[in-house]
């Protein structure tokens, strides 16, 4: 399973606020992204953090966006 990367601002969830401070008491915020994070793509890694995913105009699809 490949590490969890947002490709719009180029950091991985520890680099990020929203999942650095450990949301609902996750230690891991790789862990936190992949179990949670609705825009994770399982196959590549990538998922979009919520300012990234404001961004890019918040993509929407028939079963849910998953970033590419």
């Amino acid at each position: 399973m490949p590490k969890p990367f947002d490709p719009y601002c180029k950091r991985v969830p520890s680099e990020i606020e929203e999942y650095a401070q450990n949301p609902d008491d996750e230690p891991d915020p790789d862990k936190y992204v992949i179990e949670n994070e609705g825009t994770y793509n399982p196959e590549s890694g990538h998922f979009a953090c919520t300012e990234c995913y404001v961004k890019i105009g918040m993509p929407s699809a028939p079963y849910g966006w998953k970033a590419p």
